[in-house]
């Protein structure tokens, strides 16, 4: 069994809460592996991360935000990166995932989402130039990558909700970092991060969990339950 836990503020009414248990139960099937899960809330978080998230075999930073607890979901994020546990991040998360690296590994600690704090001087998350809510979007795959193993191919179609994301203006401070933009929209703008030396850490501006609505399986939610099915064994 792989136990999971989902972070984030849950809303029936969000498409994506409703989605990601049903991803992951569909991914436990085609793997033939029982999957468990827990919702937390951020407000729930506690100052104690390793004894809160420890038990986890996998850590999903849902969609939703801006969270209750911001700073929180930056610290269950940092745990999930620092102790080699499965991470997904997705929109939300996704964008959470990108500060906290930037906050700790680089030491960019004014690093900001500009949801949350419009006044920063450094914007790390910012408004995309259009909104994506409910709209479908190419993205083209880096060669060699994680990402694009998963796909099996370069260029994909995802369906996005999200207003705001990684700014461009600071991808360069990534260039020669662990954390490597493995996705561009045809702007090329980021769309996927992926962590190099992790077993499974991927965030997406976009929500591969709604191809469960549809009755389908996700070739990203496959292999972060299947990596959560390892360190459950380990």
């Amino acid at each position: 069994m792989a136990k999971f836990a989902l972070v984030g503020d849950y809303n029936q009414t969000v498409t994506a809460h409703r989605a990601i248990p049903k991803a992951l139960e569909l991914a436990g099937q085609a793997l033939n592996r029982t999957v468990q899960f827990e919702w937390i809330n951020t407000a729930d978080i506690k100052s104690d991360i390793a004894d809160q998230f420890g038990s986890y075999d996998g850590i999903w930073v849902v969609p939703a935000s801006p969270y209750q607890n911001m700073e929180g979901a930056i610290d269950v994020i940092q745990f999930a990166r620092e102790n080699n546990i499965p991470f997904m991040g997705t929109c939300g998360g996704y964008q959470h995932a990108v500060l906290e690296f930037a906050r700790n590994k680089l030491g960019f600690e004014q690093a900001a989402n500009a949801e949350v704090t419009p006044e920063t001087e450094f914007p790390l998350i910012a408004p995309l130039v259009c909104s994506l809510v409910d709209q479908d979007g190419e993205i083209k795959l880096v060669e060699g990558t994680k990402a694009a193993e998963l796909y099996g191919e370069h260029l994909i179609t995802e369906q996005y909700r999200c207003s705001y994301g990684f700014n461009v203006a600071y991808l360069h401070l990534f260039e020669t970092s662990d954390l490597q933009v493995t996705g561009f929209d045809q702007d090329e703008d980021p769309r996927i991060i992926e962590l190099e030396g992790h077993p499974f850490f991927m965030g997406t501006a976009y929500q591969p969990e709604r191809s469960s609505l549809l009755g389908e399986t996700h070739p990203l939610i496959i292999e972060f339950v299947r990596a959560a099915g390892q360190a459950a064994e380990m």
